[in-house]
């Protein structure tokens, strides 16, 4: 690897197209398990202008207004005028039922043998990640590009009214000798409705109530060398579905790593904790973050790879970039018998079936938007350091 070199990561705001599906499909999701902890579902949204198409395949012992769902989430974000509009858009759905064909377990009374008997019910390869760029053990790239985001969210609702909720970013850091250094580049592109907002207003205002309070008090800044760039095609009316499309599960590098690690093959939103696509990211999120925290590695990146029908992952992968203070071929031994990677065991390990009732019945849509790791704002279990004591004994 190159010893001096920019990496840059996006991150985009609640109001962001395919960041409205996943919140649709997230909240979907919630309110099922919430309802019924042992439901299986799976939400997927499309948007358009004009337009939602909302699709659930689901068991469960439990009724969701799915059009209402999705109208009261488009009118948080802020869509509530314009040619996307949550009270006049039309919303379709497609409702279909798939009892029997995903098993219904209580994993806290099932012994060895039948966690055993849980079985990945997809093909996929999940990566995890950790690093010591953060306090949140997260790379900085997105670290920074989510702070931006949650920032623009925030005045938008309160102080900048002017500003139209789709709006994403990009921040460049600066590395030298593997470590981040400082921020080189920022470009944040806003969309706005008011059209009497000049550009050199808005150029002011997201200066001044976006850029410097996210990282007021932080390590990170931007300098007198930092390149800001805002809107530098010009002014964005409205933006939204009425500009461009959106789906469910389409930004998973803003829900991951910014691409600074690699990411996994399948997407995170809009799946119950039965999906091995989904919590198979977050236990090898826990496992890296661990690592990272016990002192380990510097950086350390986990791969599971899961067949159909077989419970334990087929391939376990344990990459410390030449930062571990054990080789990387005996950490990946003792993480696949230290962790337990079975579908069973990480949802009872990390208590899946209890995040619907988190953060005030709110926490699935709260993951859709801001990333799925690196939430200091969040109790998440995955982000947990609970096993990094225990792992320093392999090192003592």
């Amino acid at each position: 690897m190159a010893s001096h070199y920019i990496f840059t990561s996006e991150s985009v705001s609640a109001g962001h197209p395919d960041k409205l599906c996943d919140q649709i499909s997230d909240a979907l999701v919630g309110h099922y398990l919430r309802q019924d902890p042992f439901a299986s579902v799976v939400a997927e949204c499309a948007v358009s202008t004009g337009i939602l198409f909302v699709s659930v395949k689901v068991a469960a012992d439990a009724v969701v207004d799915i059009p209402n769902t999705a109208r009261e989430i488009i009118l948080d974000v802020g869509y509530d005028q314009g040619a996307f509009n949550g009270r006049t858009c039309t919303v379709m759905t497609s409702l279909s039922e798939m009892n029997g064909l995903r098993p219904r377990f209580d994993e806290t009374t099932l012994d060895e043998e039948g966690l055993s008997q849980l079985t990945a019910q997809e093909n996929v390869t999940l990566f995890g990640y950790a690093c010591m760029h953060t306090p949140d053990l997260a790379p900085l790239p997105l670290w920074c590009a989510h702070r931006l985001m949650r920032q623009y969210d925030g005045v938008r609702r309160k102080t900048l009214r002017y500003l139209a909720p789709d709006a994403k970013c990009q921040v460049g850091i600066a590395f030298s000798g593997r470590m981040p250094r400082r921020i080189d580049s920022i470009t944040l592109l806003a969309s706005q409705q008011d059209s009497r907002v000049s550009l050199a207003t808005l150029h002011t205002d997201l200066i001044e109530q976006v850029i410097r309070p996210a990282f007021a008090d932080q390590p990170f800044a931007p300098d007198e060398r930092t390149r800001i760039q805002i809107n530098p095609e010009g002014a964005v009316f409205e933006g939204g579905p009425a500009l461009h499309a959106g789906l469910t599960g389409r930004k998973n590098g803003v829900d991951t790593y910014g691409g600074f690690s690699r990411q996994s093959s399948a997407a995170l939103s809009g799946k119950d904790p039965t999906r091995i696509d989904r919590i198979g990211a977050y236990a090898a999120r826990h496992a890296a973050k661990n690592i990272v925290a016990a002192g380990l590695a510097e950086q350390c990146e986990v791969q599971l790879s899961y067949s159909i029908g077989i419970a334990e992952p087929v391939s376990v992968r344990v990459e410390t970039y030449g930062t571990g203070r054990l080789d990387d071929d005996t950490l990946t031994d003792r993480v696949a018998r230290h962790f337990d990677f079975r579908p069973g065991g990480i949802i009872r390990r990390l208590r899946l079936r209890q995040l619907a009732t988190m953060c005030h019945g709110d926490l699935y849509r709260r993951l859709a938007v801001y990333g799925h790791v690196g939430r200091s704002d969040l109790d998440l279990p995955w982000e947990a350091t609970d096993e990094a004591e225990a792992l320093q004994s392999w090192i003592s």
